[in-house]
């Protein structure tokens, strides 16, 4: 309980670091759900409004982006391989000491560090990076420090699944007509042989 709580208030303290550097006026606080979402689906949609991108004002030297809260990243969904082919790369310094992980291991690791590199590499690389970095909040669990504050929940839009690439559509009707085939054999030859001796 202890342990729970001593790393709830180390949370706490970085979550509400460097709030006093940006300007909160004006500021809307949005919350994104990534219980269920795609990582890179998720991840541009905070990129463009923690960006600005999303209101008429949008200039791309200026700083006018909202404040976004990213709660239950420990839910983040990927699609295809990605969760053991996806690898992150980094060097400590030393020769020869190039580091590596895989998604799985990150996400077991630190799961809000997943979607704050998404995030971040998709910002154009500027002075203004730093900025709106501080502006993106992200939380494993579904509890955050900033109940008091008034929040909107983002709404992400729909996915839009696309058709079946036409070699795997005419696999799929090969299959279904096997199928077919295979239930309605039986009892075509039993009429055919009932028709014969008729």
């Amino acid at each position: 309980m202890a342990a729970t709580t001593q790393a709830f208030s180390g949370n706490l303290k970085k979550a509400l670091a460097g709030l006093r550097r940006i300007n909160l006026e004006g500021l809307r606080w949005r919350v994104f759900d990534a219980k269920g979402q795609v990582l890179g689906r998720l991840a541009s949609q905070i990129a463009t409004v923690v960006q600005g991108k999303d209101k008429p004002t949008y200039t791309p030297y200026r700083e006018d982006g909202d404040m976004c809260i990213v709660v239950n990243a420990k839910d983040i969904c990927v699609t295809g391989r990605k969760m053991t082919d996806k690898v992150y790369h980094w060097h400590t310094g030393y020769v020869g000491n190039l580091k590596e992980r895989n998604l799985k291991d990150q996400m077991a690791k630190d799961p809000t560090e997943v979607i704050r590199k998404a995030v971040l590499r998709m910002l154009p690389r500027n002075k203004l990076r730093d900025d709106r970095d501080r502006k993106l909040r992200i939380f494993s669990g579904s509890e955050h420090p900033f109940g008091d504050r008034p929040l909107e929940p983002y709404l992400m839009p729909p996915r839009q699944v696309r058709e079946m690439r036409p070699r795997a559509r005419r696999a799929l009707i090969r299959a279904q007509k096997k199928l077919e085939q295979g239930s309605n054999t039986p009892t075509k030859r039993k009429k055919d042989k009932v028709e014969v001796n008729a």
